[in-house]
């Protein structure tokens, strides 16, 4: 026993001085505002561990992860490391897994190119999560061989969270426990979850499916992974310990180093968990069971074959294992009642009118109240809010769900709503997450894009002659309240007059696809610096002065004036002159013939 807890004790130390040497590398660019403690900890006033919109209030509870740090080797394996070799396995990643990171990385650098998701990164989370889906024993398709599951988050050590999914993910409608290889809880995969694997399905236990959605869990809010700040608000949102954020920073500067793949099912499994020495009645010496690792783990209690169909809350409960799910068979009878339990319904705390542009951001923010059933604010209750409706309006981040926890007035404040491109009414649909209680619905607008103001900005004067073309073409800004307004529908038409907006039937004209004459123009849009040129315009054989106007949502107006000149009048012909130094005369001539040679 002594000589186990020496190594323990020496672990420690040594995940400690690891830990703070990859911190200390990352930390030399530390954006600013952003302290490191001794251990690379984010100091009491980074926002980092509490974010104005946390996700889903870390809810991970804390719960155990792999805490094994790299090997001090190199992590490419030397040329005569052997296919059994220990430390080339561990060093490696399983060749299914690193393709569905790098899929992920190559996914979201097209959706979320701000982003600046490292693959490595996705691989450090995976191996504290899960040992890399156990060491890469998963299927064809990415799927885990057998599920891997977390505790069960019943207050016994870990976070309290109720059954959220009756039971779709987990197989335990009691309480919750984080899934597949990423390790998400049931309420965070349904609305973080993705189909990787473009099979359809967006299953937690496919490495595919969790690589990608973990990629967008990192990436909401905004946040830049390449500035180190946002970086560890990312990975602390994933798990908030600090020891979670310093082994993934140290996995992640071994990866970014390099790495290898190794044959699926062949990687090693990690060997101390976070929770080896805090669980209820464990002591240093306690052995834990390591799950076996075969393809023919079939013990009792795991889920079928089958995988769930797709079902907000942060992932992972890290250190996932393949240990049964069946619930005990009764509840710790000493569970105290948790905040949310107390909740009977949500009332709107004041929000105000949700209109937006297409494309902007909505003004107003949802504002939601958690109540007891006497009208009592409840603090520390996690609010869903999710957007429902024939809409691609999102919140900040380009998720369609949010988790905000109300504050000790028991109000919780949404992201802020970005309007799509999609006009029309949608709705927003506040719940309490766990709980089945009397919800708000919010119901907003978006609006076509306007301009309010229209100004040309080529040369002053469109001049042509009668039968030909415009030199130039009709160029013009629009603007809203003095900034760019792209995007934004135009209308061009030649009118009768300035009191008279019926379209003219002479003078200047455009020409449609075909050739044909045509006099208004419709589906013209600015781009996005609000600048719009028009088609070349043409004359007719009229000449004066012409009208072309400009429309667009919002009540912009522009009258150009278009001025035609009349065709030049060619000269005539002179007359035949009667002088005889000017050509030949017709008069007789009266001198006498002269013989030639005479």
């Amino acid at each position: 026993m002594a000589a186990h807890i020496g190594r323990r004790l020496r672990k420690q130390a040594a995940t400690t001085a690891v830990a703070a040497a990859a911190v200390a590398a990352l930390s030399a660019s530390q954006a600013p505002g952003v302290t490191v403690g001794d251990q690379g900890g984010q100091s009491t006033g980074d926002a980092a561990s509490a974010p104005d919109t946390a996700a889903d209030d870390s809810a991970t509870g804390n719960s155990p992860y792999y805490t094994d740090l790299p090997p001090l080797n190199s992590p490419s394996p030397s040329p005569s490391a052997g296919a059994g070799d220990r430390h080339a396995a561990e060093a490696g990643i399983p060749a299914t897994v690193l393709d569905a990171y790098k899929k992920a990385e190559a996914a979201l650098r097209e959706k979320k190119p701000g982003c600046n998701l490292p693959w490595q990164l996705l691989a450090a989370i995976g191996k504290v999560e899960s040992g890399q889906a156990r060491g890469g024993r998963v299927t064809a398709d990415g799927t885990t061989v057998t599920p891997i599951l977390g505790p069960q988050l019943d207050g016994n050590g870990f976070a309290l969270i109720r059954d959220t999914d009756d039971g779709a993910y987990d197989g335990n409608r009691m309480y919750d426990q984080a899934v597949g290889p990423m390790q998400f809880i049931p309420s965070t995969w349904e609305w973080a979850g993705r189909d990787g694997n473009g099979d359809g399905r967006e299953d937690p236990n496919n490495i595919y499916d969790a690589a990608l959605a973990a990629g967008h869990y990192l990436c909401r809010f905004g946040w830049d992974l390449s500035d180190q700040g946002d970086l560890r608000k990312a990975i602390l949102s994933y798990n908030n310990s600090t020891d979670y954020l310093n082994t993934v920073l140290s996995w992640l500067e071994y990866y970014r180093k390099g790495t290898h793949e190794i044959p699926d099912g062949t990687g090693s499994l990690p060997a101390d968990r976070s929770d080896d020495t805090a669980r209820p009645g464990a002591s240093p010496s306690t052995p834990r069971t390591t799950p076996p690792t075969g393809p023919g783990d079939t013990r009792p209690g795991k889920p079928s074959g089958s995988r769930p169909a797709p079902g907000p809350a942060a992932p992972g409960n890290g250190g996932g294992s393949d240990s049964p799910n069946t619930p005990p068979a009764t509840p710790p009878p000493t569970t105290p009642p948790t905040p949310t339990d107390t909740v009977h319904h949500l009332e709107d705390a004041g929000t105000g009118a949700l209109t937006a542009m297409a494309g902007h951001t909505f003004a107003e923010r949802i504002s939601t109240r958690a109540e007891t059933e006497t009208g009592k604010a409840v603090a520390k209750v996690r609010i869903r809010f999710t957007i429902v409706g024939d809409t691609d309006a999102t919140f900040a981040g380009g998720e369609s769900v949010a988790t905000v926890t109300t504050d000790a007035s028991g109000v919780a404040v949404a992201p802020a709503l970005r309007a799509g491109e999609r006009t029309g009414a949608f709705a927003v649909q506040a719940a309490v997450a766990g709980r089945s209680v009397k919800g708000v619905p919010y119901r907003a607008t978006v609006t076509e894009r306007a301009a309010d103001a229209l100004v040309r900005t080529g040369p002053e004067e469109l001049t042509s002659v009668a039968g030909g073309e415009f030199a130039e073409p009709v160029e013009v800004r629009a603007t809203y309240r003095g900034a760019a307004a792209g995007k934004v529908a135009v209308t061009a038409t030649l009118v009768t007059s300035a009191d008279d907006p019926a379209e003219n039937d002479r003078g200047p004209y455009f020409k449609d696809a075909d050739g044909r004459t045509v006099r208004t123009l419709t589906g013209l849009r600015t781009d996005a610096d609000g600048l719009l040129t028009l088609p070349k315009l043409y004359a007719d054989d009229t000449a004066g002065t012409f009208l072309l106007r400009l429309t667009t949502a919002g009540g912009a107006t522009l009258t150009v004036e278009l001025t035609v000149e009349p065709a030049a009048t060619p000269s005539p012909d002179p007359e035949p002159s009667a002088d005889p130094s000017t050509g030949p005369s017709t008069e007789p001539s009266t001198e006498p013939s002269r013989t030639p040679g005479a």
